[in-house]
């Protein structure tokens, strides 16, 4: 089941991942979004989301004609979100994750592709496209990175694991809760706390085992569309950051290899009230 969908996520991931790689490579131009909105100047986006983003959703509608399809940057998002989101048949995409280490010519970035069937994730794939990893998952049936079956790390401590984390553009409360809970992980001698700049490859790596846990207080479904389903496939949990089943739509997530999840969702849960 869900062999053709993973077949076609995976061919649009790597088509959008040559797109990403080969702007990488050539000379990157970015533009700040919401410019005078209060965001600052690090929401960007570049031609390479614009040009990795069409050349995904050409793949998939050349199979899937009448899907939906969701995108962070041109497909399904703003006011009509909610409505793409009750599709029964939705690809949720993104063609560049990290833009702000792929602008500033960081080579730590990934491309997201997920196929859920009912508002439930049936597959999915990320990759890393200059690093050439690749990370892929169906429902019921496992998780593999380049093609090997990946699983979680077996930790059951807190101080034997690393931990990654993120922060979304809020630059106030959000990012002082994340910082105070950060601080708390080293305090309680985690092996050490990774912000990487790219939820997708961060929930990847709690699937493979290097990250104990990874928790960010704000993502959107195109950031964990597709590694949420890696993970729990991986043998890991998801959950928001207070414990509660995921949504999908724009939330907290936590993921971990599931004996540390509730030690951590204490953590999350004291740092960043509902």
């Amino acid at each position: 089941m869900w062999k053709t969908q993973l077949e076609v996520a995976e061919a649009a991931a790597k088509v959008g991942g040559a797109v990403a790689a080969r702007h990488f490579r050539g000379g990157i131009e970015a533009v700040v979004k919401n410019l005078g909105e209060g965001e600052g100047t690090y929401n960007m986006v570049t031609q390479a989301d614009l040009d990795g983003e069409r050349a995904i959703v050409e793949v998939i509608r050349a199979t899937f004609p009448d899907h939906a399809v969701l995108g962070e940057e041109l497909h399904g998002g703003g006011g009509e979100m909610a409505k793409t989101l009750a599709s029964e048949h939705l690809w949720i995409i993104d063609p560049i994750d990290g833009t702000s280490n792929f602008v500033h010519g960081i080579p730590h970035f990934g491309v997201s592709v997920a196929y859920y069937h009912q508002g439930v994730a049936a597959c999915g794939v990320v990759g890393n496209p200059v690093t050439n990893d690749w990370f892929a998952a169906a429902r019921g049936q496992g998780a593999f990175h380049n093609g090997r079956r990946a699983s979680v790390a077996p930790n059951r401590r807190i101080d034997e694991v690393l931990v990654g984390f993120g922060y979304y553009y809020d630059r106030g409360a959000m990012m002082e809760a994340t910082i105070a809970a950060a601080r708390e992980l080293l305090q309680r001698n985690s092996h050490g706390i990774r912000r990487m700049g790219a939820a997708t490859l961060d929930l990847a790596y709690v699937g493979i085992g290097s990250f104990g846990a990874f928790f960010e207080y704000e993502l959107a479904p195109w950031d964990f569309a597709a590694g949420r389903l890696f993970v729990e496939e991986a043998g890991g949990k998801v959950t928001t950051c207070h414990g509660e089943p995921l949504p999908l739509a724009k939330t907290s997530l936590l993921a971990s290899n599931g004996p540390l999840h509730d030690d951590m969702v204490a953590i999350m849960d004291h740092w960043f009230k509902r």
